[in-house]
């Protein structure tokens, strides 16, 4: 990883890494996700999405299947809505963030998820121009469900291989 993708990685200071369209694919089979609310349009990975313009934080999202890969400067916002969104306006929303389990939001919002799946190894995050970079961190997800989907009792923990 070159020095500029390393300071921009760890700055968070730039929304413009996706997902890598297979491990997204891997979930949209099981999810079939509507809305992906902090995009851009070359990273949206649904037909429904909001940019920074529209401010998908402040965007209802009841009743929709939702993918969340946040930006990483306002993690804790993205967890707090994306929890709220779930509990009051049915909504199952899931979420790829950085398993950073020594933070408050982790305590506060994602040790009550229906499931969290630690990541083995780094995924690699694309820049819109094709070009990869494995993640300086390692991957969660997490998953904020309605109860459309069966879980085992309480929070399902496990690790999950990426592609």
């Amino acid at each position: 990883m070159d020095t500029q993708t390393q300071k921009t990685m760890f700055s968070s200071k730039t929304n413009e890494w996706g997902t890598p369209p297979e491990f997204f694919a891997k979930l949209n089979k099981k999810f079939k996700f509507t809305l992906d609310p902090c995009s851009t349009p070359t990273t949206a990975k649904c037909e429904k999405y909001y940019t920074r313009e529209d401010d998908g934080l402040s965007q209802s999202w009841e009743n929709e299947v939702v993918f969340v890969n946040p930006p990483y400067g306002d993690i804790s916002k993205w967890v707090k809505k994306s929890y709220e969104e779930s509990t009051q306006n049915n909504a199952t929303v899931v979420m790829l963030i950085p398993s950073r389990t020594d933070t408050k939001y982790w305590h506060d919002y994602v040790m009550q998820a229906n499931a969290i799946y630690f990541i083995k190894g780094r995924l690699k995050f694309t820049n819109g121009n094709d070009k990869q970079n494995s993640a300086p961190f390692p991957s969660a997800l997490v998953v904020f469900d309605t109860g459309k989907f069966r879980w085992v009792n309480g929070p399902t923990i496990k690790t999950m291989e990426r592609q």
